[in-house]
């Protein structure tokens, strides 16, 4: 049992193979008794006929037995075989950040609200000894009212953080408590008051309180400060923020507004190191949403500022996961995962940089590294949109069609607009063409088509699944858009003359 302990261990064998051999050896062991016994008794002699018929007797029993055990053991599985595997227990040292609520008279101050939780947050990821739930998981229950428990359970974590900001002119009042979720027991509540330029000073004090609170390590200079001040102008600070809010929600729309707001935030203070980290982000994330600049600019743009806000503060991981992003799209995949990898030595728990080396890794094939990866990611941030839907793809891919579907659901409700690009994959892998071509259109409508017209998605997705009719037309409304392309073109060409 020892050595086939070793090798279950060391092949990732299933729990059932060790069931059904303990099974085996302890049939094996009463026959053996009993044949031992029944020797004893009679000494050595040729096998009788009541020997064969004892022998015949112990097996059927045995088989029974083995039938039963086995039959037992796969019923269990069935029953308790958990969809997602769950984690054996919530680590105590584990927290949520979630959005501290805007009580300012302002409601357009929510930004500033948001921004001092995600501000707490990233101090806290930092630390070594504390497990910190994602943003955009913590950030799912704003506004819901869903119970501790629930959301302590969702996340995996034993404690949340919550709290209000209420901001008046250039004073600031945060009120924060720290509840377990098990019982939503209260660990510790403070209220901070404060003007505007004390505002990094009050995030460092409810960081440091949380830290004593969960009697966390804090090793090095983390004993001295926890939040990045990044800056001594209250006015960049609250552009960064604004810009920040943007680029977070992902509203394509407004990214010249947020690009504008940081370029305002650096004309203000030009050593603004996580301003131009975000700027660089922002480029490489506008990129994918047709932002209208020339792709070999703005490669050029990602790198002026990454490298600006490297030579800044050289701990700053975005940079490098913006860098790692925009080489992706642009095909040059070794400079992608080198500049990856350096994002992730810097902060093994960025999320971007877990994400967009995930897809980086399918993408180019290494499917397993890239689950890995994906895996990595939702253990940080359990709601992220994009990595449940690629992890569902994947789990379709691999005929986990109870795993695919959970993410899928998980994704859908976590708002992500896509989905349907997954959700496609899992109808067609049950044999539901249907609903295959369905959930491709709305995967498909909105921004892939945007440049078609109304009907193309639909159109488009019956052409992926052989109709005939739907790829003729597919063609003409592919010949029509690159011939006002080329229009469009020779236009901007004339122009220029």
């Amino acid at each position: 049992l020892q050595v086939l302990d070793m090798a279950a261990s060391s092949y990732e064998l299933p729990t059932l193979i060790m069931r059904l051999a303990f099974a085996v050896i302890a049939i094996g062991f009463f026959v053996t008794l009993v044949l031992a016994w029944y020797h004893g008794e009679r000494g050595v002699q040729k096998v009788s006929g009541t020997e064969l018929l004892i022998l015949s007797l112990l097996f059927v029993i045995g088989g029974g037995l083995l039938w039963m055990t086995a039959n037992k053991t796969v019923s269990e599985i069935a029953v308790t075989k958990p969809v997602i595997e769950q984690t054996a227990s919530v680590y105590e040292k584990s927290i949520a950040v979630l959005p501290f609520v805007n009580m300012s008279a302002d409601k357009d101050n929510e930004y500033f609200s948001d921004g001092i939780s995600e501000e707490i947050l990233n101090a806290l990821v930092k630390v070594a000894d504390l497990k910190v739930a994602g943003r955009t998981s913590s950030f799912y229950f704003k506004g819901k009212n869903e119970s501790l428990i629930t959301i302590g359970e969702t996340l995996g974590v034993a404690n949340v953080l919550e709290g209000s900001v209420r901001k008046q002119g250039e004073k600031v009042r945060i009120t924060a408590q720290l509840i377990r979720t098990k019982d939503g027991f209260h660990l510790w509540s403070e209220t901070y008051d404060g003007d505007l330029k004390d505002v990094f000073a009050l995030q460092e004090k409810i960081a440091q309180a949380i830290t004593t609170q969960l009697q966390v390590i804090l090793q090095g200079d983390q004993k001295n400060r926890l939040v990045q001040v990044g800056t001594s102008n209250t006015e960049a600070y609250a552009l960064y923020l604004q810009a920040s809010a943007i680029f977070n929600r992902r509203e394509g729309a407004r990214f010249a507004e947020a690009i504008d707001m940081l370029k305002k935030a650096i004309a203000l203070d030009p050593q603004y190191a996580r301003a131009h980290s975000r700027l660089a982000a922002l480029y490489s994330v506008n990129s994918n949403y047709a932002g209208g600049l020339e792709f070999a600019k703005t490669l050029a743009l990602i790198e002026l500022h990454a490298s600006l806000a490297t030579k800044l503060d050289p701990s700053l991981a975005e940079p490098y996961a913006a860098l790692g992003s925009a080489y992706g799209q642009r095909r040059m995949f070794l400079e992608s995962q080198q500049a990856l990898s350096k994002a992730l030595k810097l902060d093994p728990n960025d999320v971007p940089s877990n994400s967009w080396l995930a897809t980086q890794l399918i993408n180019t094939g290494y499917i397993r590294e890239g689950n890995a990866a994906l895996d990595r990611t939702l253990a940080i941030d359990p709601l992220l949109p994009n990595a449940l839907l690629w992890r569902a793809r994947n789990y379709v891919f691999d005929g986990d069609l109870e795993n695919a579907d959970r993410m899928l659901q998980k994704a859908t409700e976590a708002g992500h607009v896509f989905v349907g690009i997954g959700q496609t994959k899992l109808d067609s892998a049950r044999g539901d063409k249907t609903a295959a071509i369905n959930s491709l259109a709305k995967g498909l409508a909105g921004y892939f088509t945007r440049n078609f017209p109304s009907g193309a998605a639909k159109i488009f997705a019956q052409s992926c699944y052989g109709d005939a009719e739907a790829k003729k037309q597919s063609l003409v409304l592919f010949n029509n858009y690159l011939e006002l392309v080329d229009e469009l073109a020779m236009k901007a060409d004339s122009m220029k003359d």
